[in-house]
């Protein structure tokens, strides 16, 4: 049966140069950014923090591909900021399939230079902190959490490779 990886975490965190490695060490895999799927709409764009978004389709589509992915036989790596709610809804989706779920967060300092590092137009800037700290304050189990202020990204695919904490 194949895998579906979800990592989740505040911007800046390092979900999609983790995913992208993941993916790449797979033999049939997919690679799921969910800010491409977010950004695909044009006309009517509102960002994801503000009133009268898209997330509701924007869900629909991700899951949609996920599961067509899936059942062709593809691990898939799904990478966006992820709620509680929405993990509930992942759950429930995807209950008949191997699923890892990962939250990836770092310290504040650590979180604002992997930022900076980005090109100037993906930078978010105190965004990041004010994701860090919902983060912390979303209700998943702490088994989720994976700290990688330490880590380099090789340390953090091998612990989400390994660890059994992560199996939802």
């Amino acid at each position: 049966m194949k895998q579906l990886y979800v990592i989740t975490g505040p911007a800046g965190v390092g979900k999609s140069t983790i995913s992208k490695e993941i993916a790449k060490n797979k033999n049939k895999s997919v690679l799921i950014e969910g800010d491409q799927i977010y950004a695909q709409v044009i006309g009517g764009y509102i960002p994801a923090w503000k009133e009268g978004n898209h997330l509701e389709i924007f869900w629909q589509i991700c899951l949609n591909n996920i599961e067509t992915y899936l059942k062709a036989g593809y691990d898939v790596v799904f990478n966006h900021i992820v709620t509680p709610e929405i993990f509930d809804k992942i759950k429930k989706k995807f209950q008949n399939y191997n699923v890892k779920f990962i939250v990836l967060v770092t310290n504040e300092e650590t979180i604002l230079k992997r930022d900076n590092e980005r090109t100037e137009d993906c930078r978010m800037g105190e965004r990041c902190i004010i994701l860090l700290n919902k983060f912390k304050n979303y209700h998943f189990e702490k088994r989720y959490f994976l700290n990688t202020t330490n880590l380099t990204i090789k340390e953090t695919i091998e612990k989400i490779e390994n660890d059994n904490n992560f199996i939802v």
